[in-house]
């Protein structure tokens, strides 16, 4: 594939060496486009050398090639990354000073933007009016994330990590639609934990890694997607607000207050069914004799709370609600029961066990669908099964 990298002058110009390399290590053709205050950060000849191809920012050499058509002419993906206010402002309004910006009005392929700036750059109404125009006509921008900024400044704004922004474009060259575009998506993903007291837990086996396919595959067909994660150590992805928790209580509060103004939740947490009915404040000492029992309580079914809400206003928040289900045995058969007594228009079935489904990179699955016929997903990569779960979920919300 031939993948056009447009680097713009921020400081985070030197974070696009990694992306480059990303992209050449995994046998893709790289063309870097900066911009002359790119070349301030980072110059011509490690883009060269990195790339294997040569580097300019004026249409004016090689003009014999037509360079400021035919690079984006020949593109299979042009991503931007740092992409500044300025850039996305040129991109906006469809101005062609210099080749980068020639370049995004000549490809007709996906088009990614990784912002960077400072905080008030990215939150001026301007940039948010860019912004919004640039989704509009099909580009996936993915929002920044937040951290520690040029100076002591910190606040959204930062780079995504580079293996972060990979993860899209890769998503972006598998020609997936944009059809969540404008969508605010919740995704809750990982394990809960129950405390015993200040050392001990209950919990489960879940990684968090289906949860982040599915916050991946939705920022790249254009959703904002906020993320709650339970007690997961995998790299934020780029474009997904996260939301940290630690307990099904936790879990509970940030999804119900994010799906208020949400199209679409999926309930991928592997939610702990019990907590302990007390929690000592104390580490539990051994003691001779047989250790006291630990008494068990009911955590909320946050999925079932979701539908009845949903049932309560009248079906419309959210528009589309999808729940996970880990089963050990009788999958089919728990999994409709599920569907029915939850009342979400999706529910992904796996089966789980030791080695299976938890932590592996891949899985297979069943949809089962609310009054259709249940979708079968084969054994292959996690992003599979988040794709398959992103088309079903798509025709609903038209």
């Amino acid at each position: 594939m031939k993948v056009v990298l447009g680097v713009s002058g921020g400081i985070a110009a030197y974070k696009a060496c990694e992306l480059l390399r990303l992209f050449t290590e995994s046998g893709h053709e790289v063309r870097v486009v900066p911009t002359r205050d790119a070349l301030r950060f980072v110059g011509e000849p490690t883009w060269a050398a990195l790339s294997g191809n040569p580097v300019t920012t004026d249409v004016w050499e090689s003009v014999h090639e037509v360079p400021h058509v035919r690079i984006g002419q020949a593109a299979d993906l042009v991503v931007v990354a740092p992409a500044t206010a300025d850039v996305l402002a040129k991109a906006a309004h469809g101005l062609a000073g210099d080749l980068l910006t020639n370049t995004l009005l000549t490809a007709r392929c996906p088009v990614v933007f990784a912002p960077a700036m400072h905080t008030e750059m990215w939150q001026h109404p301007a940039t948010r009016a860019n912004v919004a125009t640039l989704r509009e006509r099909g580009s996936v921008v993915i929002d920044p994330a937040v951290g520690r900024l040029t100076g002591a400044d910190t606040g959204p704004g930062r780079l995504p990590d580079p293996a972060e922004i990979f993860q899209v474009c890769v998503r972006a060259l598998r020609g997936r639609p944009l059809d969540l575009a404008g969508r605010r998506v919740v995704v809750s993903a990982g394990g809960t934990r129950e405390a015993i007291d200040p050392v001990r837990y209950i919990g489960n086996r879940s990684s968090g890694l289906q949860g982040y396919a599915l916050a991946r595959t939705a920022v790249a067909r254009g959703a904002e997607v906020t993320l709650v994660a339970a007690n997961v150590t995998l790299p934020d992805p780029a474009g997904a607000a996260v939301v940290r928790v630690g307990s099904a209580a936790e879990l509970r509060e940030a999804v119900l207050a994010a799906a208020d103004d949400a199209d679409v939740v999926v309930m991928a947490a592997a939610v702990a069914d019990f907590r302990p009915a007390e929690r000592h404040d104390a580490k539990i000492k051994k003691t001779d004799g047989e250790p006291a029992p630990i008494h068990l309580a009911k955590n909320p079914d946050i999925l079932a709370e979701l539908g009845s809400r949903r049932k309560e206003r009248g079906g419309d928040s959210p528009r589309v609600l999808v729940g996970f289900a880990a089963e050990t045995h009788d999958v089919l058969a728990n999994g409709q029961a599920k569907l029915a007594r939850k009342g979400c228009d999706l529910l992904v079935v796996n089966e789980v066990g030791e080695s299976l489904a938890f932590g592996t990179p891949d899985n297979a699955a069943t949809i089962l669908v609310a009054g259709g016929e249940p979708v079968e997903v084969p054994r292959g990569p996690k992003d599979d099964i988040a794709d398959a779960v992103w088309d079903a979920v798509a025709p609903r919300l038209r």
